[in-house]
């Protein structure tokens, strides 16, 4: 199973002005994604609100990612995982028959799994209902409540997941990530999950990570790459602190949503985060738009 390399974007859902997902605006959105040098998507995510998201909404989220896809280099990651391993099961043989390039699974978030052995066995069911799919672990325990540490996992794992690829580490925990990184010689695919931090992965050995922000502002970390390839360490750290500065008007307006605020400041207006989320106000919007402007960064925002 190939590795990534580079930037894999976490999209978001195109939806109306009454709440309904808009997959016709998807082709567009992945055209954008490329040109930007995005190379894969992970749809059906937090960002993308899978979890929000009917079933049927997130079969045909799939459907259009894949299709849209098609001939094309940027490659498909789709999070099947769930609660219910069955809807899981469901999920995952869709992507497989969508056309998918592969899968992640995430841990149950209700019953929550109390060791590895419990959460190995949930993903296992899954992952054997696609043997052909390469198979990601979705770890995020903020947002699940799973803190099981992924080496356990990997150590549980790894003889009886054949086709599992790796992980989407999205946690902080940089010791578990370099005992995972270095797993068997290397064997798993550590894509990171946290873009404020993406320089301090890098350092580790990190080569691919999943973000939001790579939606909007690509450029600043394939610069950060180039410089920290090059080794010019105080321009990637100078990098970095610009991603940090933008990715602090994410809480400042509201959170997550203020994702899709960056986006229609790019010229792409995506609706709005389904509630719970909380979403900015017009009035808060146009605060928001100086705040951006004020970051001074507009040669390392994506292009239209």
């Amino acid at each position: 199973m190939k590795k990534f390399e580079g930037l894999i974007a976490a999209p978001f859902t195109p939806m109306d002005e009454n709440g309904d997902v808009m997959p016709e605006l998807i082709p567009g959105y992945l055209e954008f994604l490329q040109r930007n040098g995005v190379a894969g998507v992970f749809i059906n995510g937090s960002t993308g609100e899978g979890v929000s998201l009917s079933q049927r909404e997130r079969l045909e989220t799939t459907e259009a990612w894949t299709l849209a896809a098609k001939g094309k280099a940027v490659k498909v990651i789709s999070l099947v995982g769930g609660t219910s391993y069955k809807d899981s099961i469901d999920s995952a043989q869709h992507a497989f028959s969508a056309g998918v390039d592969a899968i992640a699974i995430m841990a149950p978030y209700y019953f929550k799994p109390p060791t590895a052995v419990e959460l190995v066995e949930f993903c296992r069911l899954v992952a054997a209902s696609v043997p052909e799919l390469p198979v990601y672990f979705y770890h995020i325990p903020v947002l699940t409540g799973c803190y099981v540490p992924m080496y356990d996992f990997l150590m549980e794992a790894s003889d009886k997941i054949p086709n599992l690829a790796g992980i989407k580490y999205t946690h902080e925990d940089f010791m578990d990530y370099l005992s995972c990184l270095h797993f068997e010689g290397g064997k798993f695919d550590l894509l990171w999950g946290r873009d404020e931090n993406f320089l301090s992965a890098l350092v580790l050995g990190a080569r691919a990570a999943v973000g939001s922000t790579f939606n909007y502002a690509a450029p600043l970390y394939h610069e950060m790459i180039r410089s920290f390839d090059a080794w010019d360490l105080p321009h990637a750290r100078q990098l970095q602190q610009m991603s940090i500065d933008m990715i602090r008007l994410l809480p400042k307006y509201g959170g997550i949503a203020t994702g899709k605020a960056f986006m229609k400041y790019l010229g792409f207006d995506f609706g709005k985060f389904r509630i719970p989320v909380k979403n900015m106000s017009a009035e808060a919007y146009e605060r928001f738009v100086s705040d951006v402007d004020a970051l001074d960064m507009s040669a390392l925002l994506s292009v239209k």
